[in-house]
């Protein structure tokens, strides 16, 4: 299947939305060793051993003008723009999002467990304060979750699951409040095709007691109860493909791997996905990765979405990694 872009959308109608997450800005500069004492010390000898040279900003850079190339009609990042939730990792991350040329209107950002990494940081609502412009609700004021945001037939609905963790936790939670705010939501922008995104993969993932969703069982309540047409998220720096249960049929959860990941394998390297809606239906997804040799983001697998529940599926590229709801 040929690369989806903009101009195929005009022709036939559809919708393209963007999906990346899982960049991990990383800038050090001016920080002072004292914003170390504290659960950044374990994460920063992480980045020094482990990941320092993982997530080179310079693919966020070619990722950002892909995306200025295929031009889709909204883009979502679903979090940990940060590794350690320090100012200029906020700083070097807003910039380098500033530079998609749909403008914030048109981009929505929720935050991960690497977003509010540290006590200090969430209460200054540090995350917020970076991405204002990309977090509001329409017609709102001020940052607050879940988010809203209309366009056309299409409703994002944003979540927060970014809540600090003691080492060696990566955990979420959304909150009774916000599953509340959450269904209400879906519920008031039934007909349109409703995305829900947040950063904790909502089915069982790795080593869940440390880094799951620890409230996904009642999120998948409130989606059996009032549906959604997608859900997507990241966390997992992997593809990940699932369902979960919904009040017309299975839900799509689909996981994106790591916009910035710098890796030899093609499968691991970094991605980002591109989902193609026609007439209120999840038809295809796209995952493009980056290739080094000409520096750029190209087609790497494409998943085709049965025309009816039960249909077989159709998946070019690479094998998928299925999960299942737990």
């Amino acid at each position: 299947m040929p690369a989806l872009t903009h101009d195929d959308i005009r022709r036939d109608g559809e919708l393209l939305i963007a999906h990346f997450s899982d960049v991990h800005a990383l800038s050090l500069g001016g920080v002072s060793p004292l914003a170390f004492l504290s659960k950044r010390l374990a994460g920063g000898l992480n980045l020094l051993l482990k990941r320092r040279h993982r997530h080179p900003v310079q693919l966020f850079e070619a990722l950002i003008q892909d995306l200025n190339r295929v031009r889709p009609d909204h883009v979502i990042v679903t979090g940990d723009l940060t590794n350690l939730s320090l100012e200029p990792e906020f700083a070097l991350a807003r910039r380098t999002l500033d530079g998609l040329a749909l403008g914030p209107g048109e981009v929505t950002v929720v935050p991960g467990n690497h977003d509010a990494y540290v006590w200090g940081a969430w209460l200054r609502h540090a995350f917020e304060r970076a991405f204002v412009p990309y977090l509001l609700s329409d017609g709102a004021l001020t940052p607050r979750y879940p988010l809203e945001r209309l366009r056309g037939p299409l409703a994002v609905i944003g979540v927060s699951t970014a809540v600090p963790s003691p080492v060696p936790f990566a955990d979420g939670r959304i909150g009774v409040r916000q599953l509340a705010a959450v269904e209400a939501a879906l519920q008031r922008h039934a007909g349109r095709f409703r995305v829900l995104a947040l950063h904790h993969p909502p089915v069982q993932n790795r080593h869940a007691f440390l880094r799951g969703l620890r409230d996904r069982g009642p999120l998948q309540e409130v989606l059996a109860r009032v549906g959604a047409e997608l859900v997507i998220h990241g966390h997992e720096h992997r593809d990940l493909w699932a369902t979960v249960p919904g009040p017309a049929g299975p839900i799509p959860v689909v996981g994106v791997g790591s916009g910035t990941y710098n890796d030899t394998r093609r499968e691991r390297r970094a991605r980002y996905n591109l989902y193609r809606v026609a007439a209120g239906r999840l038809v295809a997804v796209e995952t493009r990765s980056h290739d080094p040799a000409s520096g750029r983001f190209t087609p790497f697998a494409t998943r085709l979405f049965a025309p009816s529940p039960g249909a077989p599926q159709v998946v070019t590229g690479l094998p998928q990694l299925i999960t299942t709801p737990a």
